[in-house]
């Protein structure tokens, strides 16, 4: 593993701009940290007559940023798909896509269509491409970025936001209209400040300009800082909110009730090159969150 210096002097020689996206944080109901034995996929429920929702989708096509691409997982600066929460191969991780259809399927029925550094506005284009595989289910976890930014100002707005959701439910619908679509709610990234600002070497990091609209002076608690960040913090809210809203106008979505929002990443579920994206163990907390809540009955409250 590297040192943080080293990390460091990577990220300053190539440049911050490449750190698109959060760490993901899910349910804070202690999901089991064993989920070999719980989460086979044989062990999935029967489809719900009562909700039309399969809870055992045959294909998976995932769209989303650099959280669904494993970015900073296995090496500073680079992506690292195979480690992704939806659909990547790692025994250690053992994706969604592993989980619902087993290892030797997921190989040829799941796709990534995540993009680092993508913003809502990018969704629609994403969609289209997972349109195209014909999925049973589409994941969808989008939306850090456009709260990232360098300046709160520089937020997408919330009308902005719920329209390019809108046109990417449409895209997706216009080639699959019967997929199932799986809606993350976007990371707290509140309180991966409040997580990160104890650790000195995550403070060195985040000052090369992560994420400026919530970690920028890390340690500055004094009145226009506090602001800044709880504004970052309500237009996280606000955007959950249209994923929940926008997610309950189709009668094939099911969104995460706010389980990535409200789950509390621990230090060693954060990548050791940017305290910033999952890590592998972060990664695997993510499908554990998106498989309990894919193969339930009935969706989160």
């Amino acid at each position: 593993m590297r040192t943080v210096g080293a990390a460091l002097a990577a990220l300053s020689f190539v440049g911050v701009a490449a750190l698109a996206g959060c760490s993901g944080e899910g349910s804070g109901d202690g999901v089991s940290q064993n989920a070999s034995t719980t989460s086979s996929p044989s062990a999935s429920p029967s489809p719900s007559r009562a909700s039309g929702w399969n809870p055992k989708p045959g294909s998976v096509a995932a769209v989303g940023d650099s959280i669904t691409r494993g970015f900073d997982a296995c090496s500073v600066l680079a992506d690292c798909p195979e480690v992704s929460w939806a659909t990547g191969s790692d025994s250690l991780v053992r994706s969604l896509a592993v989980r619902l259809l087993g290892p030797a399927k997921a190989v040829d029925r799941s796709w990534n269509h995540a993009v680092s550094g993508a913003r809502m506005a990018q969704l629609p284009e994403q969609m289209a491409l997972a349109a195209k595989e014909r999925p049973e289910l589409v994941t969808v976890m989008m939306g850090a970025n456009d709260a990232c930014r360098d300046s709160v100002g520089l937020m997408t707005p919330v009308a902005d936001f719920r329209a390019s959701f809108e046109a990417s439910m449409r895209q997706l619908r216009a080639g699959a209209p019967k997929a199932q679509v799986y809606v993350s709610s976007v990371p707290d990234l509140k309180r991966l400040w409040s997580t990160g600002r104890l650790d000195k070497g995550a403070k060195r990091i985040w000052s090369l300009g992560i994420c400026r609209s919530m970690l920028a002076e890390a340690d500055d608690l004094g009145p226009a800082a506090v602001a800044r960040r709880d504004a970052v913090q309500e237009r996280v809210v606000a955007y959950n909110g249209v994923l929940r809203d926008v997610c309950a106008k189709d009668r094939h979505c099911r969104y995460d009730g706010g389980a990535v929002f409200g789950f509390r990443f621990t230090g060693a579920q954060l990548s050791p090159w940017d305290w910033f994206h999952p890590s592998r163990d972060g990664q695997a907390r993510l499908a554990e969150i998106a498989y309990r809540n894919i193969t339930a009955a009935e969706p989160p409250a």
